[in-house]
C-alpha cells in the first residue's frame, strides 16, 4: 500500500501491505545482463576494446552484481570501481561517490565507462574522457 493508487491506510498497514516486495533472482539477472550489455554497446560504440578502458564504474547495489558485470563485460575487477563495502547502495549517488573518491588516480585523457540499473528494469551506460 502507499502511493495515490493504494493510499496508506490504518487497515493496510494492520494488514502488513505496506512493505515493498522485491523478486531478487529476476532483479540481479536483468542488472546484470542490462548493464553488462550496454558497456559492450557504448564500447563497440566508441570503437574501444577492454584495454582501452581505464575504468568501469557500476551503479553499487551489490558486490555480486559488480563482479558479474565484469564477467561477462570481459573486464579485470582491477578496471572496476568498487566502493560498496565502504558506503553501501546510496542509490543516485554511487557513481558520482566513485569518481570523487578515485579522482587522484584518474588522469586526462582516461577513458570511463558509467553505467547503472535502476527503477523500473531501466538500464544505461555512458562513455567519457575524463578531462583534468
Amino acid at each position: 500500500a502507499g502511493g495515490s493508487r493504494y493510499p496508506a491506510s490504518p487497515q493496510t498497514v494492520e494488514n502488513r501491505e505496506h512493505f515493498v516486495y522485491q523478486n531478487g533472482g529476476p532483479v540481479f539477472k536483468a542488472a546484470v545482463s542490462g548493464m553488462a550489455d550496454v558497456v559492450a554497446q557504448s564500447m563497440k560504440r566508441n570503437n574501444l576494446s577492454v584495454d582501452d578502458v581505464s575504468w568501469v564504474v557500476p551503479h553499487q547495489a551489490n558486490r555480486r552484481i559488480i563482479e558479474q558485470v565484469a564477467r561477462m563485460a570481459d573486464f579485470p575487477l582491477e578496471k572496476i570501481m568498487i566502493n560498496i563495502h565502504k558506503y553501501g547502495n546510496t542509490t543516485a549517488a554511487t557513481i558520482p561517490l566513485c569518481l570523487w573518491e578515485w579522482e587522484n588516480q584518474l588522469k586526462a585523457g582516461d577513458n570511463l565507462i558509467l553505467t547503472a540499473f535502476g527503477g523500473g528494469f531501466t538500464w544505461g551506460a555512458v562513455y567519457l574522457k575524463w578531462a583534468y
